[in-house]
C-alpha cells in the first residue's frame, strides 16, 4: 500500500526510482514467486508507465525492467527485437547477452555471434563483460563442435557458425543420367542421407526412354487449326439402373399367417388384459365417435 501510494501521489522528477525500489521489494517479499506477488503485473505496469520516456532508454535501470518482463512473456525474442528497433538499451551490454543466450538456447549460433559482434562494434558497457561472456560462448561452441565432429563419420570440419543443412529442392526441373537409357536422378538429405548404406548394392531402377514425340496432343483455345473438343452424344439407357440392396428391408407377406397361442385358461372365465406399459396418446381436439 505504501508503494502504491507513493507511485500514485510522486512529484519528483525520477519516477524510475519509485518503480525500482517496488519491484526490488516484491522480489524479496515473495521470493518463490506465484500469484501472491504479482511481480508480472508490476512489470507490466512499470513498462507502461514510463514507455516513451527517452531519457530512460540509456539507463541501465530502465533495460533491467524490460529484460524481467521478457522472463514472463511467451515470446521473449519479439521484445528483444522491439527493443533493439526503438533504441532501448543498445549501447548497454545485457541487451546483447541476454539475447544471445536465448538464441543460443534454440540452437541459432549463428545470429548469436553476430549479436556479439554488434554489441562488440557499439562498445556496449560494461565492455569487460560483454567480452567475457562472448568468449564463454565461443568455447561452448567449439566445445559442441567437437563433440559433432567426433560423432560423424566424414569427419567435416564444418563449425556449428556455418552449418549449413542442404534443402531438398520442389517443383524443380530434373535433369536425366545417361546417354542411351535416361534414369531419374536421387538426391536426398537430411536424415535420408545417413540411412543409405554404401556396401549394399542398390536396386536397379527403371529405365526411362524420351520418345521422340509426345503421343497426345495438347488443347490451345487460341489456335485455330487445333485440336477439336469432342462433343458427347445422346444416347439412350439399354436398361434400368439397378438398384443397390437395402439393409433392414423387410418383403411384403399376408398379415394373418401367424396363429395365436391357444389359452390355458377356460373359455368361461374372463381374462384380463394386460396393463401397457406406456400411455397412449389421445388428441384433445378430436371428436368421440358416436356409435
Amino acid at each position: 500500500r505504501e508503494f502504491e501510494a507513493e507511485i500514485r501521489f510522486y512529484s519528483g522528477d525520477d519516477p524510475l526510482d519509485v518503480w525500482e525500489r517496488y519491484i526490488r521489494w516484491t522480489e524479496q517479499a515473495f521470493p518463490g514467486g506465484g500469484k501472491d506477488g504479482n511481480l508480472a503485473a508490476v512489470l507490466e505496469r512499470a513498462v507502461q508507465a514510463l514507455h516513451g520516456q527517452q531519457r530512460y532508454y540509456k539507463d541501465p535501470r530502465y533495460l533491467n525492467l524490460w529484460l524481467k518482463f521478457g522472463d514472463y512473456c511467451n515470446e521473449p525474442l519479439d521484445l528483444y527485437s522491439y527493443l533493439h528497433s526503438q533504441e532501448i538499451g543498445t549501447t548497454l551490454a545485457p541487451l546483447y547477452i541476454t539475447w544471445a543466450e536465448a538464441l543460443e538456447a534454440r540452437g541459432n549460433f549463428r545470429k548469436a555471434d553476430l549479436l556479439f559482434q554488434e554489441g562488440l562494434q557499439r562498445k556496449a558497457e560494461p565492455l569487460d563483460k560483454l567480452q567475457a561472456h562472448h568468449k564463454q560462448f565461443q568455447a561452448r561452441v567449439s566445445r559442441q563442435t567437437l563433440l559433432a565432429l567426433e560423432d560423424s563419420p566424414d569427419g567435416d570440419n564444418m563449425g556449428l557458425l556455418e552449418i549449413a543443412e542442404p534443402q531438398r529442392s520442389s517443383l524443380a526441373d530434373l535433369k536425366g543420367r545417361g546417354k542411351k537409357k535416361v534414369r531419374a536422378p536421387i538426391s536426398r538429405v537430411g536424415d535420408a542421407v545417413k540411412v543409405m548404406n554404401p556396401n549394399r548394392s542398390s536396386q536397379p531402377q527403371a529405365s526411362l526412354q524420351l520418345p521422340n514425340a509426345p503421343s497426345f496432343a495438347v488443347f490451345d483455345e487460341n489456335s485455330v487449326s487445333g485440336p477439336e473438343i469432342p462433343t458427347l452424344a445422346a444416347q439412350s439407357w439399354p436398361a434400368p439402373p439397378v438398384p443397390r440392396a437395402k439393409e433392414n428391408e423387410l418383403s411384403a407377406g399376408p398379415w394373418n399367417s401367424g396363429r395365436r397361442p391357444r389359452s390355458t385358461v377356460s373359455s368361461g372365465l374372463e381374462v384380463p388384459h394386460p396393463v401397457p406399459s406406456f400411455t397412449p396418446y389421445v388428441d384433445e381436439s378430436a371428436q368421440p365417435q358416436m356409435m
